[in-house]
């Protein structure tokens, strides 16, 4: 991330604070439940930053920072209102139905990871224990942010002819967070699973260990 910090120093911001106000926006509608936009806004933001017309780390932070509060009040609305859509009848409540059900075992099979996979709305639902879902939606959201954000704007950067060591840096980066959290996930995974398999072949009579 170092060359992101070096190239923001000299980038200009003729936007103005409006665009980082859409940015925050943007990113809060996506994590609250609408999340096809959030990967655009980011790529898009970036873009604009490589340009020179916003501030690459002010993007980043904004963006991070709108993906938390987007994420907290999906969860109040699928804590607070969820089950009464569930018990709604018509043709959204079997959808959301279906929803639940496969988020349920999305959860089963992941365990907190799931954030990742899941609406936040969903996880409200489900009722996840609020600080964990606090901690693992920050997660969630700093992961996409720095691994879409710092790749678009290398990528802006080459495009453009005017690629440097900061912004191929910063490719790297981008490209590098985005792997690190693949293999992470997939060595969580194969750990839970693990245990579940010792859990399963515990004897009668003795209780699994949660580790």
């Amino acid at each position: 991330m170092h060359g992101i910090v070096a190239v923001s120093s000299s980038s200009a911001a003729p936007y103005g604070a409006w665009a980082y106000l859409v940015v925050f926006a943007l990113m809060a509608l996506s994590f609250a439940g609408i999340p096809a936009i959030g990967a655009t806004v980011v790529a898009w933001a970036a873009v604009l930053a490589s340009q020179g017309k916003l501030n690459i780390v002010a993007v980043l932070v904004v963006a991070m920072l709108g993906a938390e509060a987007g994420g907290l009040i999906g969860y109040a609305i699928g804590d607070r209102w969820g089950r009464k859509f569930l018990e709604r009848p018509g043709r959204r409540r079997e959808r959301l139905q279906r929803a639940v059900a496969k988020a349920e075992a999305i959860y089963a099979k992941w365990g907190r990871l799931a954030v990742f996979f899941t609406s936040t709305m969903v996880s409200g639902i489900l009722r996840m224990k609020y600080s964990q879902f606090v901690v693992w939606n920050f997660l969630v959201g700093a992961v996409y942010v720095l691994s879409v954000g710092p790749a678009a704007y290398g990528a802006g950067k080459v495009s453009a002819h005017e690629q440097s060591g900061a912004s191929m840096s910063a490719l790297l980066a981008g490209l590098a967070i985005a792997a690190a959290c693949i293999v992470l996930a997939t060595r969580y995974y194969r750990r839970r699973k693990a245990r579940r398999l010792l859990g399963d072949g515990a004897s009668p009579g003795t209780s699994p260990s949660r580790g």
